[in-house]
């Protein structure tokens, strides 16, 4: 598969604070990666990085680690050269996402009555070769019934009980609108009411459409644009808790999660490229386009929320999201915690995307 032309040469001297980076906390990131890599390959973007180009860099990463970032940027200026990705959109942009660490119950009380389900048995995988004719082309989940795949219920339908009585209530919650931003960012750490700390991750969802609470408010009057944050439609919520429902519901899309582990508190949740994310260095990317395990260095320069400077990092792309689309569009991972919402719930900010290309298949790439 050949290189897009969306991705164009450069060389590292044409990035903006590319020497002053931590290139050692990237390299870090980029080695978990490495480390999966030969237990199941990575899907290779519609872009055209091919995951088999990345297997020197990862033999290597997987061989030794760099003693100094100094040493770890050599690594990444040997085995990659870099490519600005056009966007394919109005301007590139990034957004920020976390791991919220809320308190749970394991059993359902007067105080805790909004859960997080688990996978229901009837929601099935679909796809072209098993896609009944009529039914929208976007849905990669369905409802198996007794006559063949249907659109799965939506967010209305279960929080009004299409799923009650089937056991999959994994934890309980005393606010629906930190089971909704859970829903959001696809992952959370639980403080249980018991003593025990465990995590949720994704694990399917209902397949409709992702509708963000923010868009309506801004297109009902209700928030302006410019004022959309996280913690103002937190804001309007707690303001206005009468039209919660109307306003959540209109996103169909409901989120399914299993238990995880909570192997080591410093990283992030398992995400979709099947490594802990890492904060400040992990990024979802849209994985029709792009190819698990690639490096991007991200150039914003008014995104300041991370450490009260202009963004100048190198990410590595092992999350996705279905609200993360197109060829410079990433949503960056800012940790754990309400310190870690602090920085995602304020990030959106216009940016340049370099992908760090294996130097194989982009052998006229300036050096």
């Amino acid at each position: 598969m050949p290189l897009s032309p969306l991705l164009s040469a450069r060389s590292y001297d044409d990035l903006p604070g590319w020497a002053d980076d931590d290139h050692l906390a990237a390299f870090e990131a980029f080695r978990r990666s490495a480390f999966h890599a030969p237990v199941k390959p990575y899907r290779t973007g519609s872009l055209g990085i091919d995951f088999t180009a990345f297997q020197p860099a990862y033999e290597a990463a997987r061989t030794a680690a760099p003693a100094n970032g100094v040493e770890a940027r050599k690594f990444f200026e040997r085995h990659f050269a870099p490519a600005h990705v056009s966007p394919d959109k109005d301007a590139g942009l990034v957004t920020g996402f976390y791991e919220p660490v809320v308190e749970a119950s394991p059993v359902r009380s007067e105080r805790y009555r909004w859960p997080l389900l688990s996978r229901p048995a009837d929601l099935i995988d679909i796809d072209d070769a098993n896609r009944p004719a009529g039914m929208d082309a976007y849905l990669a989940f369905a409802r198996q019934t007794m006559e063949g795949p249907v659109e799965y219920h939506d967010r209305a339908a279960i929080e009004r009980g299409a799923l009650a009585g089937q056991g999959l209530e994994i934890a309980w919650f005393a606010d629906k609108v930190d089971v909704f931003f859970i829903h959001v960012q696809g992952a959370a750490r639980l403080d249980m009411t018991d003593g025990r700390q465990l995590r949720v991750t994704y694990a399917a969802k209902s397949g409709q459409r992702f509708t963000g609470p923010g868009r309506i408010l801004v297109d009902t009057g209700e928030i302006p644009l410019e004022k959309v944050t996280m913690q103002s439609i937190r804001a309007w919520f707690k303001a206005n808790p009468d039209r919660v429902d109307e306003i959540l519901w209109q996103n169909r899309s409901f989120i399914f999660f299993r238990l995880a582990a909570v192997e080591d508190p410093e990283l992030g949740p398992i995400a979709a490229a099947k490594v802990p994310l890492s904060a400040g260095r992990s990024m979802a990317v849209d994985r029709l386009l792009h190819t698990f395990g690639t490096p991007f260095y991200i150039d914003s320069p008014t995104l300041t929320a991370f450490d009260d400077k202009p963004f100048r990092r190198l990410m590595i792309a092992q999350d996705t999201g279905s609200a993360i689309t197109g060829s410079a569009r990433g949503d960056l991972f800012a940790g754990s915690g309400d310190a870690a919402g602090e920085i995602a719930g304020v990030v959106r900010n216009v940016a340049d995307f370099y992908a760090l290309v294996p130097r194989s298949l982009f052998d006229e790439a300036p050096r």
